[in-house]
C-alpha cells in the first residue's frame, strides 16, 4: 500500500508525538543521561526485555561499569554475572567486544554520528540509530517493535512487518518523522529528565507510545494522541494490525539435573566456547526423552558418575523462546573421581559465579532449604 506523508503530515504528527511524550515520559534512570555509553547499554538491555526487569540490572551494571573504559577492561566473568538473567548472552559479549573497539581504536571516545556507531561489533540499525538521535539528536530513524505496532496502526499497514518490503516502508516513514521533528523550532521540555533535542523526543515518543498506550491487545486508543489519525482505530482494526505472522508452535523439552554433593561442595560444570551461553556454569545434566526414565542409569551412563543414592529434589521448569524446559532434579553423594571436567565449590562460590537461568533457581532453593 501507498503511504501518503507529505512534509506537513510528517510535521504535525512529529509534533503531536514529541508534544505527547514531554508531557507523558516515564521517569527511567538512563533518561537523566546523555551519555551515549549509558543509553547504548540500555538500549541493548531493553532488546526483548521489560522494562522494570531492565531498571534494576540497568542501575546495578552503571554502578559495577560506569564507563565504557571500564567494561573494556572488565572479566567476561564480571560482565556475564552482571547480565546473568537478561538472557540472549551474545549481546552482552558484544558489547564487551565493542567496548573494547572504542577503548583501543578511539581512544574512549564514544562515536557520536549513527554511521560510526554503527561499525561497532553487535550494532545494528536500530540500537545506532536510537544512541544518535537518543544521545546527540540525530535525525537518525528507528524500528522496533513497538515503533512498527504504532506505525502499521497509524498507516493501516496491510503485510507482516517483518517482512521485508514492508519493513523498509515502516524505515522510510521514520526516517521521514524524524526529519519532520528535526525542524521543530520551539523544543524547551519543562522536565528533570534529559533530553537531546526534539529527535530524541521523537523516537523515544514512538517507542513509548508502542509500551503504554498501542499495546499488542487492548490498546489504549482514547489516551492516545494519534487516535483522529490513525486508521486501525478508525476502521476498528487494532486488533488486526500489525499482521504478524504466528509463531512456531512451542516444543518440550526434559533433562535430568544433578546436585552432586562431596562434604559442603557440589559439582558444576562450564559450558565450552562456541556453546549456547558459553562461559556459564551448571551443574551435570543431560537431556532426556522421558522423565520416566531411570535417573541413577542416566547419571552413570551418559555423564560417567556414581552416587550413594539419588534424591528428587523436584523439578524446575523455564522457557527459552519456542521452548518449554522440564528439568527434573536429583541429589546425592558423589562417589570416586569424576571424570567429567568441573570444580567443587561451595553453594556460596557457586552464587559469585554467572550459572545458567535453570539453574539459577536451582540455586535459589538449594540456598534457602539450606538456611
Amino acid at each position: 500500500m501507498n503511504v501518503e506523508l507529505d512534509g506537513a503530515r510528517a510535521h504535525r504528527i512529529s509534533k503531536k508525538i514529541v508534544d505527547w511524550f514531554m508531557a507523558n515520559a516515564r521517569d527511567l534512570p538512563w533518561r537523566h543521561t546523555l551519555d551515549p555509553y549509558a543509553i547504548w547499554i540500555s538500549e541493548i538491555m531493553l532488546q526483548q526485555t521489560q522494562v522494570k526487569t531492565v531498571v534494576p540490572y540497568w542501575n546495578r551494571w552503571m554502578k559495577r561499569l560506569p564507563t565504557v573504559e571500564k567494561l573494556a577492561h572488565a572479566r567476561e566473568t564480571t560482565v556475564l554475572k552482571l547480565w546473568e538473567g537478561l538472557g540472549y548472552y551474545s549481546r552482552v559479549r558484544n558489547a564487551q567486544r565493542a567496548a573494547r573497539r572504542v577503548d583501543v581504536d578511539l581512544g574512549g571516545s564514544f562515536p557520536n554520528t549513527r554511521e560510526s556507531i554503527s561499525k561497532l561489533p553487535g550494532i545494528g540499525p536500530y540500537t545506532s540509530g536510537a544512541i544518535a538521535s537518543i544521545a546527540f539528536n540525530e535525525p537518525a530513524p528507528i524500528v522496533d517493535g513497538n515503533v512498527m505496532r504504532v506505525l502499521t496502526r497509524l498507516f493501516g499497514m496491510n503485510g507482516d512487518p517483518k517482512e521485508s518490503e514492508t519493513n523498509e516502508k515502516l524505515w522510510t516513514i521514520a526516517k521521514v518523522l524524524v526529519d519532520a521533528a528535526s525542524s521543530i523550532r520551539r523544543f524547551d521540555p519543562q522536565s528533570n529528565l534529559s533530553f537531546s533535542g526534539p529527535c530524541s523526543a521523537l523516537n523515544q515518543g514512538l517507542m513509548e507510545l508502542g509500551a503504554t498506550i498501542c499495546k499488542p491487545k487492548q490498546p489504549a486508543c482514547k489516551l492516545c494522541p494519534m487516535r483522529g489519525n490513525c486508521i486501525a482505530q478508525r476502521d476498528g482494526l487494532t486488533d488486526q494490525i500489525p499482521d504478524i505472522a504466528k509463531r512456531a508452535a512451542t516444543t518440550r523439552r526434559y533433562f535430568f539435573a544433578f546436585v552432586l554433593r562431596r562434604g559442603e561442595s557440589v559439582f558444576v560444570t562450564q559450558r565450552n566456547p562456541g556453546n549456547v551461553n558459553a562461559g556459564f556454569w551448571e551443574f551435570p545434566n543431560v537431556e532426556v526423552r522421558s522423565l520416566d526414565l531411570k535417573s541413577e542409569k542416566i547419571l552413570k551412563t551418559e555423564l560417567g558418575i556414581r552416587v550413594n543414592e539419588l534424591q528428587l529434589l523436584g523439578d524446575v521448569r523455564h522457557s527459552i523462546t519456542r521452548y518449554r524446559i522440564q528439568q527434573r532434579v536429583f541429589a546425592g553423594d558423589a562417589i570416586g573421581k569424576i571424570r567429567k571436567e568441573g570444580v567443587w565449590c561451595s553453594l556460596d562460590e557457586l552464587t559469585e559465579r554467572p550459572v545458567v537461568s535453570a539453574h539459577r533457581k536451582l540455586l535459589g532453593k538449594l540456598a534457602a532449604n539450606r538456611g
